[in-house]
Order: C-alpha cells, then structure tokens, then sequence
C-alpha cells in the first residue's frame, strides 16, 4: 500500500478554508453503489478535483486530502473503489483490502469516476475539474485523461505509467487519447518505478502531443507525500505547491 494507515497529507489545515465535508453515498451508471466524501471550498476558485485513492480505498488520508484542497479553495470529491465487492462503509485499519483490489475492473473504474465528477459538478459547479491520484490511483489518474470527461488537467503522484496492471491500461499506451494536461510526480528513489519507465511515459507523452510536466524528487521515496515522513517535508511541500500552481494554471478542456 501507499501510506501506513495513521498517515495523513503533509499539508497544513487553514482554519475556516472549507465550507462544510461530508461523507455522501454516489451511483454509477451501471448500478453501483459507493461511499465518497465532499468537501466544499469556503472561498471558491472555481476549481474542482476527483481525488482516486490508493489501494486502501476511501481511506481517512483521502479524506484530510479532500479539506486541504477544500481550504485552498479547490472543491473536492473522494470517493472508493469497493462498492461492487464491499458494500459502503469505513476503510479503516481492519479493512482487509486486497480480495477488494484484485476484483476491481476498468470499466468499473470508468462509471464510478464519471459518476463523482458528475456529482461534484451537481454539487459546486466548478468551472475547472482536476483529477489526482496516488500510487493505484495515480496510474488511475493519468488514464482518466482519456475518458471524455472535460478534464482540464489530471495530476498522479507516483502511478506506474507503464505495463499491464490487473487490467488496468498503462498510461503511457493511452498517452494519444489524452485530452488535457498532465502533472506526474514520481520519488527518484522509488524502488517500485524505474527512471527508465518515467522516460517511457513522457516519451510517449511527447509523441502523442499531450501538454505536460513530469517531475522527480531526488531521493524521495514511493509514498513520500505524507506529513510523518518528517525528512521529506521540504519535498512535499515543493509538490503541493506544483499541484496549486498547476491547477491554478489550466483553463477548463
């Protein structure tokens, strides 16, 4: 997994930022039911952002990530990936994972993202809509680049952009697909993706024409976005304010 399960973003609250949170229940096209989180900016910028967790679901890490962006004006949208296999509930530290994991689909994947980006649109109106994403969930990020959904830009950290993942296409064969921006931000001591399969994507990103920025952080690890991993705070600091700047950066697709 991506972070230990009493780890947090290393971003710090902003007292009054976010208008009100809470957790929501969405349906997809075909049926599903699933549990996500809303949290609505105080002082919106016209900006929104579907957040895809890691394979932990809608754990409270995604949560403190929804406010955070909420707090900077960014409406946010999390949602989980277990409705089909888990029903709708907490994905706390007993919350065993992994059977969830291996049965979810692509297609799957596709309905519940349109489905949370419908319902934030519903819901705040933005007038620029993000997707981002962690490990599973950054590889996740980049192919929603390709669904039709008027991204203005789409941001994974650490997502592995190359081969086959239980189903799930390489983001680096979708790259001519894409229709928006993209941010990817990698640890250039992640021991789970190679520099060699970061030069991959952004070849193919290239090729493909996408408008894009990749960035490596010299000796940050997988999962270094996370306010326990006091030795990369500087780091994760450096990447939250690229994710402001990007966002704040696009107009809408």
């Amino acid at each position: 997994m991506c972070f230990d399960h009493d780890s947090r973003p290393p971003i710090a609250p902003i007292a009054g930022g976010a208008l009100d949170a809470t957790d929501i229940v969405l349906e997809a096209s075909d049926g599903n039911r699933f549990g996500g989180y809303l949290a609505r900016a105080a002082e919106p910028t016209g900006a929104g952002v579907v957040i895809l967790p890691d394979v932990r679901g809608l754990h409270p890490y995604y949560k403190d990530l929804a406010l955070r962006f909420a707090e900077h004006g960014i409406d946010a949208i999390a949602f989980d990936y277990f409705g089909r296999t888990a029903g709708i509930g907490e994905r706390g530290v007993a919350f065993d994972h992994q059977p969830h994991v291996a049965q979810i689909t692509w297609a799957g994947v596709q309905a519940d993202v349109a489905a949370a980006a419908a319902k934030l649109r519903a819901e705040a109106d933005p007038k620029r809509l993000y997707t981002t994403g962690f490990c599973m969930g950054g590889r996740l990020t980049f192919d929603t680049a390709s669904l039709g959904l008027g991204l203005a830009g789409a941001i994974g950290f650490y997502g592995f952009p190359v081969g086959e993942s239980r189903g799930i296409p390489a983001p680096a064969d979708l790259a001519r697909q894409f229709e928006c921006p993209i941010l990817g931000i990698f640890g250039g001591a992640d021991q789970a993706i190679s520099r060699e399969a970061i030069a991959s994507f952004e070849t193919a990103l290239n090729v493909a024409g996408v408008e894009h920025r990749i960035t490596v952080y010299p000796n940050a690890p997988h999962s270094f976005f996370d306010r326990k991993a006091d030795e990369f705070a500087s780091t994760s600091q450096k990447a939250w304010d690229e994710v402001l700047a990007f966002i704040g950066g696009h107009a809408a697709a």
